[in-house]
C-alpha cells in the first residue's frame, strides 16, 4: 500500500535535487573543466607548476565549500519545511 506525497513533499524533494545538481555541476567543473584548462597555465607558482596548485590546492578548498555550502542549504530547507531536529 504506497501513498501519494504532499505537495509540500514533492516541493522539497525537487528543491533537494535541484541544491545536490547544481553543486555537482560545481564539482564537474572543478575537477575536470579547470584541471584541464589550467595545464596550459605554464607559469611557477612557489615553485611548483600552477597547474599542480589548481588541482592539488585549490579544488580541496571548493570541495570543502562544496559541503559547508550543501550542509547550510539543506538546514535551510528543512527548516523552511519544518523537518529540522530541533523541532
Amino acid at each position: 500500500m504506497s501513498t501519494q506525497p504532499t505537495p509540500s513533499q514533492r516541493h522539497y524533494w525537487r528543491k533537494s535535487l535541484a541544491i545536490t545538481g547544481w553543486l555537482m555541476l560545481v564539482w564537474f567543473v572543478v575537477t575536470f573543466g579547470v584541471a584541464f584548462f589550467a595545464r596550459e597555465l605554464s607559469f611557477r607558482f612557489f615553485g611548483w607548476p600552477f597547474s599542480y596548485w589548481v588541482a592539488a590546492q585549490g579544488a580541496l578548498v571548493v570541495y570543502v565549500l562544496i559541503v559547508g555550502v550543501y550542509a547550510f542549504l539543506m538546514n535551510r530547507l528543512d527548516e523552511a519545511h519544518s523537518l529540522d531536529e530541533d523541532a
